[in-house]
C-alpha cells in the first residue's frame, strides 16, 4: 500500500517538491556556511519525494547549534518551502481523493520550517534515534 501511495504522490506533488529543495539545498550549497542547510535540504527533498513508509524524528543529541541553524534556516528557506507545503496541500483537498496527500504535505510543514536536530527513519523503527 505504501508504494502504491507514493507512486500517486510522485505525480500528485512528490516530484514538484523534490525540484523545490533541490533549488534551495543548490542555492543553500553556494557558499561555505550554507552548506550544512543544502545538506539538509538534499535529505528533505529524498523524503518529500517519497515519503509514505517514513518519518521524522527529533534527534536527542541535538543541542543549541540546531536551534540557532533552524532560526537561519526559517529566515533563509524554511518559509517559502512550508508556503509550497500549504499551497500544494490546499490544492490537494479540494477532491476527495486528494485529502490524504494534502494532509501528507500538512504534516511535512513543521520539518519544512524547522529540519535540523531531527532525523527521518522508516516507520517500522520510530524511535531509531542515533
Amino acid at each position: 500500500m505504501k508504494t502504491i501511495l507514493n507512486i500517486i504522490w510522485l505525480f500528485l506533488s512528490g516530484f514538484w517538491l523534490f525540484l523545490g529543495y533541490v533549488l534551495a539545498g543548490a542555492l543553500l550549497c553556494i557558499t561555505i556556511i550554507g552548506i550544512p542547510f543544502g545538506i539538509a535540504s538534499f535529505r528533505i527533498a529524498v523524503y518529500a519525494l517519497w515519503p509514505f513508509g517514513y518519518t521524522s524524528v527529533e534527534r536527542r543529541d541535538a543541542g543549541a547549534p540546531s536551534c540557532i541553524g533552524n532560526v537561519l534556516w526559517l529566515i533563509l528557506a524554511g518559509w517559502w518551502l512550508a508556503l509550497s507545503h500549504v499551497v500544494t496541500g490546499i490544492a490537494l483537498c479540494v477532491t476527495i481523493i486528494g485529502i490524504p496527500f494534502g494532509i501528507a504535505n500538512f504534516k511535512l510543514i513543521p520539518l519544512s520550517l524547522m529540519p535540523l536536530g531531527r532525523e527521518i527513519v522508516p516507520t517500522n523503527q520510530p524511535f531509531a534515534s542515533r
